[in-house]
């Protein structure tokens, strides 16, 4: 098998990996989180001012979801090709200087620091910051 074969069947299979986990974050907004939004809405206990949610208040709140999860997810697949690059990068300076350990492992906290700016993102969207 050569080089472009393997990288062609790579690439299938992450766009198939992103495929399938976008259609499961989907399904699962679908399935549980809306209906607790709307149930959570129409049982409360508190006896203030009760209001059925709208369907525009029900695809808004999706929308939020969904762009929370889209920020999560890419920023995960971010930071993991920064970490694949600059570690591999790091482990080759490693072996030549040692003594660039610190330095190095530096450069692979800032590359994971982008999953963390996706997960601040999320939390922003969805708390309405």
């Amino acid at each position: 098998m050569t080089r472009k074969e393997v990288e062609k069947k790579l690439n299938n299979a992450k766009k198939i990996i992103f495929g399938s986990m976008l259609l499961v974050v989907l399904i699962a907004t679908l399935i549980f989180i809306i209906p607790q939004k709307i149930s959570a809405e129409n049982n409360a206990t508190v006896p203030v001012k009760q209001h059925d949610t709208t369907t525009a208040e029900a695809i808004k709140f999706l929308g939020g979801v969904i762009a929370a999860a889209i920020a999560v997810g890419l920023g995960s697949i971010a930071a993991g090709n920064a970490v694949q690059k600059v570690g591999a990068a790091s482990i080759g300076a490693i072996v030549e200087k040692p003594e660039l350990f610190g330095r190095t492992i530096l450069y692979v906290g800032l590359a994971e620091g982008i999953a963390i700016y996706g997960i601040i993102i999320a939390l922003l969207i969805l708390f309405k910051i």
